[in-house]
């Protein structure tokens, strides 16, 4: 099968998105099928790549470290057409979402569509937030998922919610794996030691972007709670964004600035040895559509502490691989880490267990075979079954026609946040 794959990131960027295109791709190459990724050109991406088609684009846009494709690929079509592909995946619904529609239709190809992210979740970025805003982007998300022929969701709650709000493309759960023996084993003693974190400590971590809608205040607060009344407790931190001098005020308030280590963006063996130099993983965010974080971390044994969410929930087992806390404050989730360190060492090596073989549920050749096989159901049919009320083609165009227009004032932070504020002028109460 020849599979198409278009995403608005792509490496050297790090992000979720951008880790699961790469992931899906190494999987289905493996198993023989050709694939081409189309992504914007990104500061640092390599002078040689196979398989990508890298689109001209603005580069580190509004000194962020996302870049915002051009709407004009004029050599795109010719690739195209030496590719011949057989399938059309679009990672997102807008930019380079707007490209993977236009080439599905005028080819006559199946298009399916990952929903990876609660785009009204990140209004918060763009100037002018307001509740029409928020759902201008559940709108946008939703409508563009009924021109597709599939919608995969990463977990059953997205699924349940793209339901709710009006998406009739059929849905398939379809989750990113994750690459099991990349995350087995670690030198967590040496990743202490290069910290300074003592053998003995009882180290709390955290993974991923230090954002505002991964709820880090709180969970600062409740790291910084749980140092307070642990002497022996050590903060690890993996990742940077803009929340990242909120979270280190908030425990420098608490006194236990001497036991926080943030330690920037890690990937492959460093991230494997910090993980495995810590003895539990926090998670605060509830904007998740799936808890990927969290079963990289089961993967090198961790227990999980986490709120309740959409996608953590289909993840932590409460009690049984860590603790999922449906309403809770700072004092209680930090409770919760207390919990953990209170148990005995045989209850505490039986979540470990537990936490290993979640993680195996979702290892990437299971999620391969699951995106594999809704990709065989749409291109049996087609192209039979792909006309189309031109009607829907027509509003379709229309947006990708006046989106450079649009794109001139675009003030915001990144790849979630962008759509909502691509149509903001037009849409603004």
């Amino acid at each position: 099968m020849n599979i198409l794959l278009l995403t608005n990131t792509f490496s050297p960027h790090v992000g979720g998105v951008a880790r699961s295109v790469e992931a899906f791709r190494a999987q289905y190459r493996q198993r023989g099928h050709r694939v081409l990724v189309v992504a914007p050109e990104f500061s640092g991406m390599p002078a040689h790549e196979e398989g990508v088609i890298r689109i001209p684009a603005i580069r580190n846009f509004n000194a962020t470290e996302f870049s915002v494709a051009l709407p004009l690929h004029p050599r795109l079509s010719a690739r195209l057409d030496n590719f011949r592909p057989d399938i059309v995946h679009s990672q997102h619904p807008f930019l380079l979402g707007m490209t993977a529609l236009r080439i599905a239709r005028s080819r006559l190809l199946p298009l399916v569509f990952t929903h990876h992210t609660l785009y009204e979740q990140y209004t918060h970025y763009v100037p002018g937030d307001s509740p029409a805003l928020k759902r201008f982007a559940i709108a946008l998300a939703t409508r563009y998922a009924n021109l597709t022929d599939k919608v995969f969701a990463p977990s059953e709650s997205l699924r349940a919610l793209l339901q709710e709000r009006g998406v009739t493309t059929p849905i398939a759960v379809v989750p990113t794996g994750i690459t099991l023996h990349h995350f087995a084993q670690g030198d967590g003693r040496a990743f202490r030691r290069q910290l300074g974190i003592p053998e003995e400590a009882f180290v709390a971590g955290h993974l991923g972007r230090l954002a505002p809608e991964k709820n880090l205040e709180f969970l600062a607060r409740a790291l910084a709670a749980f140092a307070t009344t642990h002497p022996q407790a050590h903060l690890l931190i993996i990742g940077s964004g803009p929340a990242q001098e909120v979270l280190r005020q908030i425990v420098e308030q608490a006194g236990v600035a001497t036991r926080l280590h943030i330690v920037g963006i890690l990937q492959q063996q460093p991230l494997a040895d910090a993980l495995h130099a810590m003895d539990l993983f926090a998670f605060a965010s509830q904007s998740e559509t799936q808890g990927i974080v969290l079963i990289e971390a089961m993967a090198a044994g961790l227990p999980v502490v986490a709120l309740d969410g959409g996608g953590t929930r289909e993840v932590v087992r409460d009690g049984v691989n860590g603790r999922l806390l449906p309403e809770a404050t700072p004092e209680t989730f930090s409770a919760a880490l207390q919990w953990v360190v209170t148990l005995p060492p045989e209850r505490r090596r039986a979540l470990t267990r537990v936490a290993l073989k979640t993680a195996a549920a979702f290892s990437m050749p299971r999620c391969a075979d699951k995106a594999l096989a809704g990709y065989a159901m749409l291109t049996e049919k087609f192209p039979a079954a792909a006309k189309r009320d031109a009607r829907e083609w027509e509003e379709a165009a229309s947006w990708m026609k006046a989106e450079w227009e649009i794109l001139k004032s675009v003030v915001g932070a990144g790849d979630a946040a962008l759509c909502t504020h691509l149509f903001n002028e037009r849409f603004r109460e």
